[in-house]
């Protein structure tokens, strides 16, 4: 069904005040073109790259010296280098603004509360990084921690960043060798984790974890375990090299920080593949091309400004940490929560935004889905009035959480679906503030990103799906990728497709409003009788259905064909009975294609999902063909694999 409306339209007044009506002003000052709508600012940032990245600079306010030259090696991809005679430090950006009011508001489910002033932060910052010097800490060392979305986890990457060190970060539900997989690779000097966490109202004990891990760390010289459940010293009593945070800080005054400033291409993170397919890819990113990136985000894209209050439920083991981080740059306070978002109940991620004033929003499509299931409607029991945006990311919106955050969540509110990812620790389509909101759409590419779709034979296409790709270099590229020498691992990953073009994996497809679609991951596409099909189509279709709580599709060798296989959890009391099959396949042949019915539709107990949420199609494939899964570590619960194993229903 064609829409023939936009689920919300921007006021002449929200346009007027939006930032990045205020920027496309001074980009038709700096060009000399007549630059009058979205459409004209993003061809000129994608041509004018050298033009419109001082602009960001410039505007967004960022601290450093620019140096003279703006782009070199720009046609290379890998290879080009964004402001190479600049220097900066990234700590310094964010950490521009003092004094009383809140940096940091932090809420652990209905257990700890606490905020944070910035000049409490400052503090905090100051006495890490002493602490750090004091144990060797120099520029290009890694800092490595396994912790809860916590304000002691902000303030040690800074501290960490202040001095030129990589900061690593995964969420302490990782099991071990989860964490020895990734921080194994990278060689951390220090280490930080909490005395525990809580998770669905229980208290979540990791001592034995973090004794087993830093066994198998040798290269650690410092641990530092942070308070969290009232354990920590109790914890750190009985782990070799480590240390109460607490107790170790005690030994430092709060001076003003220091920063060192370095290269625009000085890694700041090292960030982790989901490690679905093996070990994971240690991707290093740049503390200039992060910055410069996220503030372009903010304040263009996301219209953030001095004073927001600025959420995104995230752990530390996923991108959109780093990226709600940067936060600070542009003077927003942070509102930080860790746990279960349903505990105790559906409502909680609501009541912490109307307790807080929260003005943007950020969750998962998954979330959305879920809110919609449990029939609550946040619309008539949540003053959510300062919420200007709501964005989602994870996996694709579906039409059906388009429409139902309109109608269940907030009318007028800026509903931005965003895609990137940790590749790029950016987005390269996401929210335009100044633009219509069309269903099941992302509203279009990112500045000085140039998104296109091209076919097998690298042809661009319109209204088709493709390979999401971008022709042009931009500034959050990884830099490189950990113990990869000669770039070998990197070229492989994003440029072996089509040369000198960045080949994201996503399946995309443009819209006649200039928006984009994503079908979901370019590996995961099931071929038909060798007619490509996204899974999220699927999806979007099946999931609509009440008693169909999720659903993960794939592609089963069958017959030297592919048959689509298509595994529903269901509703609670619910059986796979023919009516429900055939209304199933009903839903999905007139709201999708003939093509996208399944051959078997399988009712499941479990789906796996990575720890970041997002579920794992390939490694169901692998199990349902009879092949090991690489890397179980990455998943948050690897054992429903198991249920894909020798299914009599897929023999046949």
């Amino acid at each position: 069904m064609t829409e023939t409306a936009p689920l919300w339209t921007p006021s002449a007044e929200q346009v007027a005040n939006a930032p990045m009506t205020e920027f496309m002003q001074r980009a038709a000052a700096a060009s000399g073109r007549d630059i009058a709508d979205y459409d004209a600012l993003h061809a000129w940032s994608v041509e004018e790259r050298e033009t419109f990245w001082p602009l960001v600079w410039d505007y967004c306010g960022i601290v450093g010296d620019q140096g003279q030259r703006v782009l070199v090696d720009g046609d290379r991809m890998p290879g080009a280098r964004f402001f190479p005679d600049a220097r900066i430090n990234f700590a310094e950006n964010l950490l521009k603004k003092s004094g009383t009011s809140e940096a940091m508001v932090f809420r652990g489910e209905d257990k700890v509360e606490r905020r944070i002033s910035w000049d409490q932060l400052h503090a905090l910052v100051s006495k890490l990084q002493q602490l750090f010097l004091s144990h060797g800490v120099k520029a290009g060392d890694r800092v490595a921690a396994m912790m809860p979305n916590m304000p002691e986890t902000v303030a040690c990457m800074l501290a960490a960043a202040s001095i030129g060190a990589i900061w690593s970060s995964c969420s302490p539900d990782f099991g071990e060798q989860g964490v020895l997989d990734r921080f194994g690779q990278i060689e951390p000097v220090i280490f930080i984790a909490p005395d525990g966490y809580w998770y669905a109202g229980k208290r979540i004990d990791v001592s034995q974890k973090i004794a087993a891990v830093l066994e198998k760390l040798p290269t650690v010289r410092a641990a530092f375990v942070v308070d969290y459940l009232g354990d920590a010293r109790v914890v750190a009593d009985g782990i070799d090299r480590a240390d109460a945070l607490d107790d170790v800080l005690a030994g430092f005054a709060p001076k003003t920080v220091t920063f060192e400033r370095l290269p625009f291409s000085h890694p700041l993170y090292i960030l982790f593949s989901s490690g679905t397919t093996g070990i994971p890819k240690c991707i290093v990113h740049s503390a200039g091309g992060t910055l410069i990136q996220h503030v372009k985000e903010h304040r263009l894209h996301a219209g953030l400004r001095d004073g927001d209050r600025f959420f995104y439920f995230t752990t530390c083991g996923w991108m959109m940490w780093n990226w709600l981080v940067t936060g600070l740059a542009s003077g927003a306070t942070l509102l930080l929560y860790d746990g279960s978002p349903f505990h105790p109940n559906g409502n909680a991620i609501f009541d912490f935004a109307q307790a807080e004033r929260m003005t943007y929003f950020g969750t998962s499509a998954k979330f959305i889905d879920s809110v919609r299931k449990a029939d609550l409607r946040p619309i008539d029991t949540h003053d959510l009035t300062s919420v200007r945006v709501i964005s989602s990311t994870g996996s694709p919106l579906a039409p059906e959480g388009f429409r139902f955050v309109y109608e269940g969540i907030k009318k007028d509110v800026h509903l931005a679906s965003i895609s990137g990812g940790t590749d790029i620790a950016a987005c390269f389509v996401l929210g335009i503030p100044i633009k219509p909101v069309w269903v099941g759409e992302i509203q279009g590419p990112g500045l000085a990103m140039a998104i296109d779709v091209w076919d097998d034979d690298g042809r661009p296409i319109r209204g088709e799906k493709g390979e999401l790709v971008c022709t042009r270099a931009f500034p959050s590229m990884p830099i490189m990728f950990w113990n990869d020498p000669d770039g070998a691992k990197y070229h492989a990953a994003y440029f072996d497709r089509f040369d000198n073009v960045w080949c994201h994996g996503d399946f995309a497809e443009w819209t006649e409003h200039g928006g984009m679609v994503i079908h979901g991951r370019s590996d995961a596409t099931l071929n038909p009788g060798g007619v490509r099909i996204g899974t999220a189509e699927i999806y979007n279709q099946v999931e609509q259905l009440s008693e169909v709580i999720e659903a993960i599709c794939i592609g089963q060798d069958w017959e030297d064909d592919v048959r689509v296989v298509l595994f529903v959890r269901l509703a609670d009391g619910v059986v796979l009975d023919e009516d429900l099959e055939r209304r199933i396949r009903t839903k999905i042949r007139t709201g999708a294609s003939p093509r996208h019915v399944p051959a078997r539709i399988v009712a499941i107990g479990d789906i796996p999902r990575t720890k970041s949420g997002k579920i794992t199609e390939l490694a169901v494939r692998d199990v349902v063909h009879g092949r090991p899964v690489k890397n179980k570590e990455a998943l948050a619960n690897p054992e429903a694999l198991d249920l894909y194993r020798d299914i009599p229903a897929l023999q046949s």
